[in-house]
């Protein structure tokens, strides 16, 4: 237990550590985020399948195969209607950024809750890689889920300040972020644990949900500077960083 907890305090403060970065380096350039955003996304990529998908089939037996599919489709639809209730968070601060100079509390609560609503899945799938009780691997998918939140965190700073969101008003919404990523991982170590006839669909639910964060967001956004060739091999150094780990570690 302790384990799981320290890694959702490190997930979570992944963002946070992301934006202390987007303080101290206001002007992140496209090519900069990335490229990171991209070998993150490879990270991701490689956690989803082999910590979570591959799993998902060993752990449903007979039923693997039907189960596994039905649980990332499931994901997938999760965040597709998450999306049409909550605008990203990229497109909300941007928006905002150019139709306002001053911030209210509406505006902040908005913004909190895009995040929020965003990442919960995600921690909720760092926290099921735990209930299959392969540690190595939960700390694999976990890490690749704090990666990829340390851009995200950098890159919503500037535009946050630009829309007029106080300094003080902003690093609270990224903590803000951090402690949804802390809750979902303990939310989703205690739903499997408690009811593990659940695993299977569980691992598949957390991986499709992985797997449209990445097809829907990263890799269009790292695509959409110019930068697309560099960020594709970042993302396939990403892949085989992850694949090498999980074999020294297996």
């Amino acid at each position: 237990m302790k384990l799981v907890f320290l890694t959702a305090l490190g997930v979570g403060l992944a963002t946070v550590f992301g934006s202390v970065i987007g303080f101290a380096f206001k002007k992140i350039s496209h090519k900069f985020s990335d490229i990171v955003l991209a070998f993150a996304a490879g990270v991701m990529l490689a956690a989803a399948v082999l910590g979570l998908i591959i799993p998902s089939v060993e752990y449903g037996g007979k039923l693997g195969i039907p189960v596994t599919v039905a649980g990332i489709f499931a994901g997938a639809v999760c965040l597709n209607l998450i999306d049409k209730l909550v605008p990203h968070l990229h497109s909300l601060v941007g928006n905002e950024a150019e139709s306002h100079n001053n911030a209210d509390l509406s505006k902040v609560l908005l913004f909190v809750s895009a995040i929020a609503i965003h990442n919960l899945p995600e921690g909720i799938a760092a926290g099921v890689g735990f209930g299959s009780g392969n540690n190595a691997q939960a700390l694999i998918i976990a890490g690749g889920i704090a990666l990829q939140n340390i851009p995200e965190g950098m890159v919503i700073i500037g535009p946050m300040l630009a829309a007029g969101v106080s300094p003080k008003k902003t690093f609270i919404c990224a903590m803000l972020t951090g402690l949804v990523e802390v809750i979902g991982t303990l939310i989703g170590y205690f739903a499997v644990s408690v009811a593990s006839f659940i695993l299977p669909f569980a691992l598949a639910f957390a991986g499709g949900t992985m797997l449209y964060v990445i097809s829907d967001e990263m890799i269009p956004e790292t695509h959409a500077h110019g930068e697309q060739r560099g960020a594709t091999y970042a993302l396939l150094a990403g892949f085989s960083v992850m694949l090498i780990s999980d074999f020294l570690l297996g």
